[in-house]
C-alpha cells in the first residue's frame, strides 16, 4: 500500500508541475509588447535613427504594438527592416517581460559616387545606399559611372581604404581608368594634392607598403610639396613627376 502511495504522490506532483509550467507559459504567451527598445551593433546610430526603427516597426505592426507575444511574426519584422536601404541586418526578440527589441547592423558607405546624374554611396558590401540626413560619410568619393569588374575592384579597393587608418585620412578620391586589359585607379590625396598612379590591385599590400614609407620620407625631408604624381606601378620602386 505505501508503495501505491509514493506513486500516487509522485504522478500528483508531476501533474502539478505540468499545470504551472503549462499556466505560466500561457500567461508569458499572453504579455503583451509594450515597448520596443532599439540596439544599434556597429557603433552609432548615423544613417538610420531610434525613431525610424521605431516606425518602421510599429508600421510593420500595423500601427498597434500592443498584441499578444505570440501572433508576433519575428522572422517577418527582420525581412521588414532589413528591406530598408540603410540597414544591413536587423534581428528581432522578445524580452521576459513581453518587451519587443531590436539589433540593428547599418550599412557602412565606404565610396561616394557624385557624377552628373545621381549622388549615392557604396557600402562595404558592394551595395548602393542613399545619401542620409544626418550624416554625412567621411569616405572617398568618384564621379565615374562604374559597373561590371570595375564595380568590384573599386569597391574592393574602398574597403582596404577604410579599413587603413593611413589610407582613410589621406585618400579623399578614386578615379577608375579602364583599359583593355583590366582596372587601373589613381587616388587624390588629402595632403599634398598628389596624384597617386596605383595602376590595378596586383600586390596591392606591396603598394601600400611602398606609399606608406615614401610619404614618411617626405615629411622628413620636408620634400612633400615637391611632387605631383606618385606612381607604384613599377616593382620595387616609385617613380615620381615633380
Amino acid at each position: 500500500m505505501k508503495k501505491y502511495k509514493h506513486i500516487i504522490k509522485f504522478t500528483l506532483l508531476i501533474t502539478v508541475l505540468a499545470f504551472l509550467y503549462g499556466f505560466a507559459a500561457h500567461r508569458n504567451s499572453l504579455k503583451e509588447s509594450k515597448e520596443i527598445k532599439v540596439i544599434f551593433e556597429n557603433g552609432d546610430n548615423l544613417y538610420v535613427s531610434y525613431e525610424t526603427v521605431n516606425k518602421l516597426l510599429i508600421q510593420k505592426l500595423e500601427g498597434n504594438n500592443n498584441q499578444a507575444k505570440e501572433n508576433i511574426n519575428l522572422n517577418k519584422l527582420e525581412q521588414f527592416l532589413r528591406s530598408n536601404e540603410m540597414i544591413e541586418n536587423a534581428e528581432i526578440f522578445l524580452t521576459i517581460n513581453g518587451d519587443l527589441g531590436a539589433i540593428i547592423t547599418q550599412r557602412t558607405p565606404v565610396l561616394r559616387v557624385a557624377n552628373e546624374t545621381e549622388t549615392y554611396y557604396y557600402d562595404r558590401l558592394g551595395i548602393k545606399m542613399p545619401l542620409s540626413d544626418n550624416y554625412s560619410a567621411r569616405v572617398p568619393i568618384t564621379t565615374d559611372t562604374i559597373s561590371g569588374h570595375g564595380e568590384f575592384d573599386m569597391i574592393r579597393l574602398s574597403n582596404v581604404i577604410k579599413n587603413d587608418d593611413f589610407l582613410r585620412k589621406q585618400i579623399i578620391g578614386i578615379d577608375h581608368i579602364s583599359d583593355s586589359k583590366n582596372n587601373q585607379f589613381e587616388l587624390n590625396t588629402r595632403v599634398g594634392d598628389h596624384k597617386i598612379i596605383f595602376g590595378d590591385l596586383s600586390q596591392m599590400e606591396e603598394k601600400i607598403t611602398k606609399l606608406k614609407v615614401f610619404y614618411q620620407k617626405m615629411m622628413l625631408d620636408s620634400t612633400m610639396k615637391d611632387y605631383k604624381t606618385i606612381n607604384l606601378k613599377f616593382h620595387n620602386q616609385i617613380v615620381c613627376e615633380k
